[in-house]
């Protein structure tokens, strides 16, 4: 009988540490070049770690028009050209990534401040060509005022999305 109290228990502790939301594959090295593999919208990107599933990556500080109608979500004002100019950017390209003080939304996504090779600092390209505007949510908040400082140029100059 102890015996078997001792296996159910352990059989209950290996199931409390399941979770199918494991986020294990979603790690990557800092200073680590990786490959886009597919980009989803003006915001959201794909990359190759090594891994049968990759790593989906969001952008931080930053947030572009949906590029097709999901869920409730409606098409946004300029989505499908922020898609292309990013596709244009990033895909095939390889990608370094930093994080800040979360490094996962509540999706899963890996949140990350991008530069392509040639240390290009995608998010700021995005703003400063208006194909994106600046969302802040903390703590994430390390280049909110030079993202900002960004877009009100970008919002002067009647770039993109301000082009209206």
């Amino acid at each position: 009988m102890k015996h078997l109290s001792l296996l159910i228990l352990l059989i209950t502790f290996s199931f409390c540490g399941s979770n199918k939301n494991d986020y294990s594959e979603n790690t990557f090295q800092n200073n680590q070049l990786y490959k886009v593999t597919k980009v989803v919208d003006g915001d959201t990107f794909w990359v190759d770690n090594g891994t049968a599933k990759g790593i989906k990556i969001r952008f931080i500080g930053i947030d572009a028009p949906e590029s097709q109608k999901r869920w409730k979500k409606e098409e946004g004002h300029f989505g499908k050209e922020s898609k292309a100019y990013l596709t244009n950017v990033l895909m095939g390209q390889k990608v370094r990534l930093e994080t800040d003080i979360d490094s996962l939304d509540r999706y899963g996504r890996t949140l990350a401040y991008v530069y392509l090779e040639d240390d290009t600092f995608v998010n700021a390209e995005l703003v400063k060509e208006g194909y994106a505007v600046i969302m802040t949510v903390p703590p994430n908040v390390r280049y909110a005022d030079f993202l900002y400082d960004l877009q009100v140029k970008a919002r002067e100059k009647k770039l993109g999305l301000w082009n209206k």
